[in-house]
């Protein structure tokens, strides 16, 4: 297989999907729902504008450096799924496996920024294909594996979050009711359940399926399982983590809010924070469109209109905006070395 054809192939596909029409759609999609919230809220823009001005730039700074600092431990994270799934861990710690080796935790985490940036201007979550992509061709273990690694990380995070909805929701019950709370802590369970549902049928039935498959799909297939199936040990050290990724989630929720000089509870800052991230899941661009709605209607059981769109929108900057300048300039930095080398070793 010519795997240079192979690399530009996908790249050029991953550029076509970016710029088409349907992601300039979903900004127009974004624009129309904002205008729904701003009707449905009567929110007073001058008074979020005049909380926006009055921003501390100590604490902003604060949280966009936390929200980039958790990318690490993303990374070691991932590393860590890959190194499980890995068949022969000690021909991997000698140096022996030939051309085949994990990438570093630096190269995960800028892996995952890049995952996301594409996320954020690609419709139906290209950037998880991507970083699949990406991480596959640095270890050398192909796609399906690395895909399978993803899942596994999906499967973690949403554990995770289902918990933290589950204590959150049932905390936030007892002084207010939610309905959108409860319809975000419903769908983190049934996605929850969905995703340990694939990895038990693959554990179960992955045999079953692959005896039935023509011997490409087959090897695909059988990649795919063990990229998720053997991503699942040193669960306590996958668990500690991920929950310290996802506590700097909440202290950059907090930082912001803190940054305008609002005052949330915890309990609603953490059901804020997990639930501006299951949004983000809906296959727009980064969310585009659900997440803004989302979030604003949530910080509304705590705050204000005009402050809970100012943290919205502040908050969006760091997770949406930055995202787009930082993740793209580390993207196609990624993408200008990659068409370098592939044309040096043409040469």
């Amino acid at each position: 297989m010519n795997t240079s054809h192979l690399g530009e192939d996908s790249s050029v596909s991953i550029k076509k999907r970016i710029f088409s029409l349907p992601t300039l759609l979903s900004f127009v999609t974004a624009v129309c729902f904002f205008y729904f919230l701003t009707s449905r809220f009567e929110l007073d823009w001058a008074e979020t504008g005049s909380t926006i001005r009055h921003l501390n730039p100590l604490a902003y700074v604060g949280a966009f450096l936390i929200y980039y600092v958790s990318f690490l431990f993303r990374g070691l994270r991932w590393r860590y799924l890959g190194l499980n799934a890995w068949e022969d861990r000690d021909e991997l710690a000698r140096g022996s496996s030939g051309n085949r080796s994990l990438p570093s935790v630096m190269t995960c985490s800028l892996l995952i920024l890049c995952g996301w940036f594409v996320n954020s201007i690609a419709w139906l979550r290209m950037g998880d294909a991507y970083r699949a992509y990406a991480f596959g061709s640095e270890s050398g273990k192909g796609f399906s594996w690395s895909l399978g690694t993803i899942l596994a990380e999906r499967v973690l995070d949403m554990v995770t979050v289902a918990t933290a909805l589950i204590i959150s929701v049932l905390l936030l019950s007892r002084t207010m009711e939610s309905t959108i709370s409860v319809i975000l802590l419903f769908s983190a369970i049934v996605m929850t359940a969905g995703l340990i549902g694939v990895v038990v049928g693959l554990f179960y039935t992955g045999g079953r399926i692959t005896n039935i498959l023509p011997n490409r799909l087959r090897g695909a297939l059988l990649r795919f399982k063990a990229g998720v199936v053997g991503s699942f040990d040193r669960l306590p050290l996958l668990a500690v983590l991920g929950s310290l990724g996802w506590l700097m989630e909440v202290l950059r929720l907090w930082l912001v809010v803190d940054s305008l000089g609002i005052s949330i509870g915890f309990t609603l800052l953490v059901v804020v924070t997990i639930g501006g991230s299951v949004l983000s899941t809906i296959p727009t661009p980064g969310g585009l469109g659900a997440v803004e709605p989302g979030m604003t209607a949530l910080l509304l059981l705590g705050i204000s209109g005009p402050e809970a769109a100012a943290v919205t929108l502040c908050d969006r900057s760091i997770t949406y905006l930055s995202v787009l300048v930082i993740g793209g300039l580390v993207f196609f930095i990624r993408q200008t070395r990659y068409f370098r080398g592939k044309k040096t070793s043409c040469a």
